[in-house]
């Protein structure tokens, strides 16, 4: 399996098919489900049909992956995944930003150390000009994720959502970066790793009702 990125404690690599169970055991967790879909179940055959190949599509402007699954360094053991996908097929100007991570990655700073590596590779090796992300405005921890991770707050807005789920009422807000900011922000930091995180960012990760 290809590598895409390492940090200090973290491997962000290409997924395979026989990753099927890991993700249908990630998305079958109602805590990391909660902002994405209410907690509802997930099917094996929506993992086949519609979550794999998602994550197994390649984009033509960087020849790779939008979506790459996180595991411990050390140990392999699977954490869940992170997105960084361009917006437009054959453009890299803007991506989203997201992930999606188990319990026990929880609380341990990766969130924020995978999006800070995801970030830093976009503007410096992808061409990369903005990177943008977005989550309900009631997930407050992921919404430190982003603040941490450089982005600013954009705006409040209300989502297409297919059914309402708890607290989507209070809409979604988005986060930016673009990559000036970045370059006499962060240009010389060293990402940080003790930094508080969420199970999941971006609301737009959701198999039964986004692309």
């Amino acid at each position: 399996m290809t590598n895409f990125l390492e940090t200090d404690r973290l491997i962000l690599r290409a997924f395979t098919a026989l990753d099927a169970d890991r993700l249908l055991a990630l998305d079958n967790d109602p805590e990391v489900m909660r902002f994405i879909n209410g907690g509802c179940p997930t099917s094996c055959e929506a993992i086949e049909t519609r979550t794999l190949p998602r994550l197994l599509h390649d984009y033509p402007c960087w020849g790779t992956r939008g979506y790459w699954a996180a595991q411990e360094k050390i140990t392999g053991t699977f954490l869940g995944w992170f997105e960084f996908r361009p917006l437009e097929e054959h453009s890299p100007a803007v991506v989203e930003l997201g992930y999606r991570l188990n319990q026990a990655a929880w609380g341990r700073g990766y969130a924020t150390e995978g999006s800070r590596a995801l970030i830093r590779k976009g503007f410096t090796d992808l061409e990369v000009e903005r990177v943008t992300a977005n989550t309900m405005a009631v997930n407050t921890r992921s919404c430190r994720v982003m603040e941490k991770s450089g982005l600013s707050f954009v705006r409040n807005f209300t989502g297409d959502w297919p059914q309402a789920i708890e607290g989507s009422e209070h809409g979604e807000v988005e986060y930016e970066l673009n990559r000036t900011e970045w370059e006499q922000r962060y240009m010389s930091s060293t990402p940080s790793t003790t930094l508080d995180d969420s199970s999941t960012l971006s609301t737009t990760l959701d198999d039964s009702s986004r692309p």
